[in-house]
């Protein structure tokens, strides 16, 4: 599926954005005569699915079985070897870090911040950074640069990094991340990502031939208690909303394009 397709039709999945144009149709219709009874209902059905889906905790219950599904395996211990550490973009912002300097991060900074630390306690290990352009309006602004002088900063040996800086999505995380380091068979590489996306990062990266173990981080939930929590903000809830049905519907397009073994990737 073409890159910019397959971007267009996830942010019209969207439940927020299903919402939104539900309102938006619904009074269109309300302005033509006979259809007017069906625009009102279909409007504030939207107005109502906005609601309830910003305030009851839908978005927990979608993003709460992808953050355990790898929940449960064991971080490398110090004397445990470790050849290689794989950071998954998508924590940085490239547009902030071009315009401000340094390097701006969004609500995933624990990709970095916690691989980082796994990298500090395994000095041995490679350090692969893995992000292009994501975006379909970034305009070709990639953080690679401002990522790796932040790990040099922080300690990490220039020699030990590695900067993949042409992959758009996941699948292309995995596929030019194993071309450029070759892993060897009976190496173990960690991959570094948020505990909801490891699932489908998972899969990826192993039907390329890149057998990976989790190091899940930048959990989103508590665990089952969170599926009682109603969010405080309208706009807290719809985001949640959004990032659990993004994931689960962009597990279900991988195994349809057959770029995924199994629909859930479990441990």
């Amino acid at each position: 599926m073409p890159f910019t397709l397959s971007k267009m039709l996830a942010l019209l999945a969207q439940p927020s954005s299903l919402a939104v144009l539900a309102v938006v149709v619904g009074l269109w219709l309300t302005r033509r005569g006979r259809e007017s009874v069906a625009g009102r209902r279909l409007a504030w059905g939207g107005v109502l699915a906005l609601i309830a889906g910003g305030l009851i905790p839908v978005g927990n219950l979608l993003v709460l079985p992808l953050e355990q599904q790898f929940a449960s395996v064991p971080a490398p211990g110090p004397d445990d070897r470790v050849d290689g550490i794989i950071l998954l973009g998508g924590f940085e912002d490239g547009w902030v870090s071009s315009g401000r300097g340094g390097l701006g991060v969004n609500e995933a900074a624990e990709r970095i911040t916690e691989g980082l630390r796994l990298a500090l306690r395994h000095p041995e290990a490679k350090v692969v950074f893995t992000g292009g352009v994501g975006g379909l309006l970034a305009r070709n602004v990639e953080a690679s640069e401002p990522v790796g002088r932040f790990l040099i900063d922080a300690g990490i040996a220039k020699e030990r990094l590695i900067l993949e800086n042409k992959s758009r999505n996941t699948y292309e995380n995995a596929l030019f991340t194993r071309e450029l380091v070759a892993p060897k068979p009976g190496e173990r590489w960690y991959l570094v990502t948020s505990a909801f996306h490891m699932p489908r990062s998972v899969g990826l990266f192993r039907k390329v031939g890149f057998d990976v173990i989790a190091y899940p981080v930048d959990y989103r939930t508590r665990g089952p208690e969170d599926l009682l929590r109603f969010f405080e903000r309208i706009p807290q809830g719809l985001m949640r909303l959004d990032l659990g049905a993004n994931e689960w519907l962009g597990l279900f397009a991988y195994r349809v394009l057959g770029r995924i073994d199994d629909l859930f990737p479990a441990p």
